[in-house]
């Protein structure tokens, strides 16, 4: 039953004609601060729905604040990692919440980040393993934002690298990958 379940929830965060997903990213107050347009969560959620968003995608707490009750509908996908800029390591993403938790909270989807090449990517791709299960389990859309980043990444665009973290992504169940542009489609 799970994947009928994720099959209704990928469908709420993309368009069902094209199979085009516009994803509209708020989660970088946690690692910026009150940055420009995520201060008034709630008044920014409701420009991106009504210009054609799909899904906004966005921290716990944030939520609560973001809910509008009214307009056009967006989805919602929740991000389970977090670092901040002050930290000793920013490249550190570590999980702060459950998907069982994120789903009580009206989630279509849950998010989560991974640093491949990273001193702390063994963490994060295990911490992925267990969120990947879950996700499995309840039948929610696992979005996986994999970027290569570490001392052995010279260059964070090479299609190599790209490659390699989507694959990554694919192998432990995303399913949908975000990562960095390469510059060439």
């Amino acid at each position: 039953m799970s994947e009928i379940g994720k099959s209704i929830r990928i469908e709420r965060i993309m368009d069902r004609n094209s199979r085009n997903m516009v994803i509209i990213p708020m989660d970088h107050g946690i690692s910026d601060g009150p940055i420009k347009g995520l201060i008034n969560i709630a008044d920014s959620i409701n420009k991106v729905a009504e210009g054609g968003a799909n899904a906004v995608l966005m921290q716990k707490g944030m939520i609560k604040h973001g809910h509008r009750g009214y307009g056009h509908d967006v989805g919602l996908i929740v991000h389970m990692s977090a670092s901040t800029s002050l930290g000793p390591n920013p490249n550190n993403k570590v999980q702060v919440c459950s998907v069982e938790e994120v789903m009580k909270m009206g989630a279509d989807a849950v998010s989560i980040h991974v640093n491949v090449g990273s001193e702390t990517e063994a963490d994060q791709l295990q911490k992925f393993g267990k969120v990947a299960e879950d996700c499995n389990i309840w039948g929610i859309p696992l979005l996986a934002m994999m970027y290569p980043r570490g001392e052995k990444i010279k260059d964070e665009h090479h299609a190599d690298v790209v490659k390699l973290a989507s694959r990554a992504g694919a192998e432990l169940g995303a399913d949908i990958i975000k990562t960095n542009y390469t510059g060439d489609p």
